[in-house]
């Protein structure tokens, strides 16, 4: 088979990553869709990201209902800042020294005992900020990203198979209606001849009657130009199949028009033979018009 690069608008991804003793993890999940709709879900305070985070997201995807969601499991581990009351600390030496001169005391204070105070030193958690955890981020949404992408493709793939298959079932019926359709007319003239002798109980009949009957029959069953319109849009289906971007829409009317030409033969053909086919023909669009609703 071809190769193709079609998407299906239908797949899972995700992403982790461990970052300052905390694990981000980010799942995405797409659904098929008219345009590129994106909710994206994060723990309060992150969503001053959420442009970023879609901006990633633009680069991957054109169609679907894509749903992000962003979890933290364990806390970040903050920054310590220690905090020294300075306040505390000159009043402490200053006291010290006034109760050396009063009391006539000897003697330093030293380090060590100021350090003993519980009061002097404060140990303070810095406030670390969502965006602080950017890049982080953004490579867990780009990780998961890839991994949905691959899922969708592998989807693709396995539409592709379908509808060409089924475009193949198409030509044949086209065949089958196109080598068909000659015998219709003279089977027409025959048919035509023979109720004309009925009619007028006669064996002398006017032949260039006969056949002006059946040409104008020919004209108003010809059905060449739509057989040539049907298999020119089969041949256009296919190497839409082979474009490496977003033909879901363009797939989407090329069936369209492949139904109008079929609705047209059947109309004009006039055949239990034919008809059959039609049949058959619009059974297989129908089912490739389901499968083409999930290509991006």
């Amino acid at each position: 088979m071809t190769q193709t690069t079609i998407q299906s608008m239908t797949g899972y991804g995700q992403g982790d990553c461990e970052v300052s003793g905390a694990r981000l993890h980010v799942e995405i999940r797409s659904v098929n869709h008219r345009f590129l709709e994106m909710t994206i879900r994060m723990p309060a305070g992150w969503g001053v990201m959420e442009e970023e985070v879609k901006s990633v997201l633009r680069r991957h995807l054109r169609r679907g209902k894509v749903n992000l969601t962003l979890s933290i499991e364990g806390t970040p581990a903050s920054r310590r800042e220690i905090d020294v009351d300075w306040e505390l600390a000159d009043g402490l030496v200053q006291v010290a020294r006034s109760l050396k001169e009063r009391y006539g005391l000897s003697g330093d204070i030293t380090l060590s005992q100021l350090l003993q105070h519980p009061d002097l030193l404060q140990l303070e958690e810095a406030n670390i900020q969502p965006e602080a955890y950017r890049e982080p981020l953004l490579e867990t949404v780009e990780t998961a990203a890839r991994s949905l992408v691959g899922m969708r493709r592998k989807e693709g793939e396995s539409l592709a198979r379908d509808l060409l298959t089924r475009l193949q079932t198409l030509e044949r019926l086209a065949e089958e209606i196109g080598v068909r359709a000659p015998q219709v007319v003279n089977q027409y003239r025959k048919r035509l001849g023979e109720r004309l002798r009925d009619f007028l109980d006669t064996a002398s009949l006017d032949e260039d009657r006969i056949l002006a009957e059946a040409a104008l029959f020919a004209d108003k069953a010809d059905i060449a130009e739509e057989l040539t319109r049907l298999r020119s849009h089969v041949v256009q289906f296919r190497e839409a199949l082979q474009r490496n971007e977003a033909v879901g829409r363009r797939l989407d009317f090329l069936i369209q028009e492949m139904n109008r030409e079929v609705n047209t033969i059947g109309a004009k053909a006039n055949d239990a033979s034919i008809g059959s086919r039609v049949v058959e023909c619009k059974s297989e669009l129908e089912k490739m018009r389901e499968q083409v609703q999930n290509i991006e």
